[in-house]
């Protein structure tokens, strides 16, 4: 299947509509974004939101994934959050071309790496990243709920 992947500028009804459906298969965890969280990552200096879409008349979204790139004292820093592939379109080349669009993008941004997590039990999504070149880090991950 031919893939597409664009940079959303702009939270259109259809941009909405999709970004909910593919959040929801994140996990029952992950809350629905409003229009206005999403518009505001859209508009930030430091993230950008890339969809998936197949490359044929119906030009339907199938994928997404949130890239942060920021400065830290020690150089540019890349994180790829929120990768998901609607379950009808997995194994397709989807999530592979999200990724590719964010390295390059990382890259020509001056980022030295890019960071990004996954639960073990995503096999497919484990084997991707390697297959890509990712590493996996033998690391102690925190996380501290603000809220």
């Amino acid at each position: 299947m031919l893939v597409e992947v664009e940079t959303v500028t702009e939270v259109t009804q259809e941009i909405y509509a999709a970004i909910c459906r593919l959040v929801r298969l994140l996990g029952a965890h992950k809350p629905i974004p409003s229009r206005e969280d999403l518009t505001a990552l859209v508009e930030s200096e430091s993230s950008m939101l890339l969809v998936a879409r197949t490359a044929d008349n119906e030009s339907q979204i199938t994928g997404m994934l949130a890239l942060s790139i920021y400065r830290v004292p020690t150089g540019i820093r890349s994180v790829v959050e929120d990768v998901v592939v609607d379950g009808s379109f997995r194994r397709q080349g989807v999530a592979r071309a999200l990724l590719g669009q964010a390295i390059l993008r990382a890259k020509e941004a001056g980022a030295r790496n890019m960071s990004l997590t996954s639960r073990p039990d995503r096999e497919a999504a484990n084997q991707l990243y390697l297959s890509m070149g990712f590493q996996k880090r033998e690391t102690n991950a925190y996380s501290l709920a603000l809220e």
